[in-house]
């Protein structure tokens, strides 16, 4: 799964507005600013994430966007499926968004096995971790943090 821009954006903009809560509603184009996305595209996020309740809106010379909901109880996953969709890697195998493929049968396909526990690992993750832990991450400058994809950075593994 490669997340789109869409829900990229998305979470870049819900984890600012999570870590300056307390400063009040921000103007979409001081969002748009501090993460470096297109104010169109943003606007256009941000509607369908006020439609979900995920933020609020306050109109006047100090309106903008804020959090709406809770952040512990927000998870990526469901942030995902709101503005993406489905979060399966082939529609055979979303739970909320089945279409069946062009395999012969999907009892017996081996892709479709696979791709069901990649579903779950997924899944497993992004339904557990909130706007709040998101949040709260620091990052890391890494792209192997942890130093086991030594053979991929070399280039040794496609």
């Amino acid at each position: 799964m490669r997340l789109s821009r869409r829900s990229e954006y998305g979470l870049r903009a819900l984890t600012d507005l999570v870590r300056h809560s307390d400063d009040g509603p921000i103007a979409l184009a001081t969002l748009a600013e501090r993460n470096r996305l297109p104010v169109k595209f943003l606007e256009q996020i941000m509607a369908t994430l006020k439609h979900a309740g995920i933020v609020r809106t306050t109109l006047g010379a100090h309106g903008g966007y804020a959090i709406a909901a809770d952040p512990s109880a927000v998870s990526l996953g469901r942030v995902i499926r709101l503005l993406d969709g489905a979060l399966a890697p082939l529609g055979c195998v979303s739970l909320r968004y089945y279409e069946p493929c062009s395999c012969p049968d999907e009892g017996t396909c081996a892709l479709r096995d696979t791709m069901l526990d990649v579903r779950d690992a997924m899944l497993a993750i992004l339904d557990e971790q909130t706007l709040a832990q998101l949040a709260a991450r620091p990052g890391r400058p890494s792209i192997d943090p942890a130093g086991i994809h030594a053979d991929a950075l070399a280039g040794r593994r496609p």
